[in-house]
């Protein structure tokens, strides 16, 4: 149940970025669930309506895409998607020294809404 914090947390982002953008009204948020995280969509539109509750997300849609896992080759400098098929090392230089550069958290990547301006 590790989607609840992780939706909390996005709920309170959209809302700064709302009030910084000047919305009236939010229809959508957009946010990109890295797949090391091991979120359940299922769970964290469930709870996303809890979330948005009582807010300017409340009528608002969560809109969830998955971004692969990216690494970085620290012998070599390659960017790569860490697989089975290389046994998880840089599939250039062969090396298992790698930092993960993406796909291990919830980004909010864009929200759309109605400005204030508007009304």
């Amino acid at each position: 149940m590790h989607e609840m914090s992780y939706v909390v947390r996005l709920a309170e982002l959209a809302l700064k970025a709302a009030e910084k953008e000047g919305l009236a009204s939010v229809s959508a948020v957009y946010a990109d669930i890295g797949k090391m995280t091991g979120i359940v969509p299922y769970y964290m539109q469930k709870y996303y309506k809890l979330a948005a509750k009582g807010t300017i997300l409340e009528n608002s849609v969560l809109v969830l895409t998955e971004t692969e896992v990216l690494a970085r080759c620290e012998g070599c400098g390659s960017e790569y998607t860490p697989s089975a098929a290389h046994d998880y090392l840089c599939p250039v230089c062969g090396r298992g020294n790698c930092r993960i550069i993406a796909g291990r958290g919830v980004t909010l990547s864009r929200l759309e809404g109605e400005s204030k301006d508007e009304h």
